[in-house]
């Protein structure tokens, strides 16, 4: 490997030290979607089904968003769910994410999220990728939607999909699942046993980088 290439290859290392600078960075690009978007902050946190004052701490970078807080968000603000997220890999060139490395997120609000592993999202992605890991009875948030095509696939464990309008499918470990991102889709384990999900969703364009 050359030089040129080993400037490409960017190894991604989890610091948990800076938690606060993320939290900040997602602040500052829903603030800037907000003002965008020509919408004052009370009418967004109404579109979004979020408390005004949740939205202010969000915005100011004193609270961290679940999953399930950016995808409404996104979703009201019309933009990929991944131009909100923090970044975890470069939109050009080789990222490397080793075990244990990537951005941990609770996929809801509630006590008993899930929580989810972003492995790639951010600023230029069109790929966004998330490895779950649920225990049973875990809180997964409700509906989901969003631009562009999903895939759910089944590394251990079983579960639940259901898509609105749709029907409802049972998938094992080694099992997917292929659909439209707009359709309302939610997800819950089935029996005892924890399960381990990757989800990947093609947007229809990619996350912009802030101007």
């Amino acid at each position: 490997m050359d030089e040129n290439q080993a400037a490409r290859v960017n190894t991604v290392l989890q610091n948990p030290d800076a938690a606060a600078d993320v939290s900040a960075a997602v602040g500052q690009a829903i603030r800037r979607a907000r003002d965008a978007a020509g919408l004052s902050m009370r009418a967004l946190a109404r579109m979004a089904e979020m408390s005004q004052p949740f939205l202010s701490q969000v915005e100011k970078g004193a609270a961290s968003p679940s999953l399930s807080s950016l995808y409404r968000l996104a979703h009201a603000l019309g933009l990929p769910p991944s131009e909100l997220m923090p970044p975890v890999s470069a939109p050009r060139g080789v990222t490397v994410l080793r075990r244990g490395e990537g951005r941990e997120l609770p996929v809801s609000d509630a006590r008993d999220a899930a929580s989810g592993r972003l492995l790639s999202a951010g600023s230029g992605h069109v790929l966004e990728v998330v490895e779950y890991r649920v225990a049973p009875g875990a809180d997964l948030g409700g509906w989901f939607e969003s631009d562009g095509e999903m895939t759910v696939y089944v590394i251990d464990g079983e579960i639940e999909v259901v898509l609105e309008h749709e029907g409802s499918w049972r998938l094992g470990a080694g099992e997917a699942i292929s659909h439209p991102s707009d359709i309302r889709h939610r997800w819950s384990v089935v029996g005892d046993e924890a399960a381990r999900v990757l989800l990947a969703v093609a947007h229809t364009r990619p996350a912009e980088p802030p101007q």
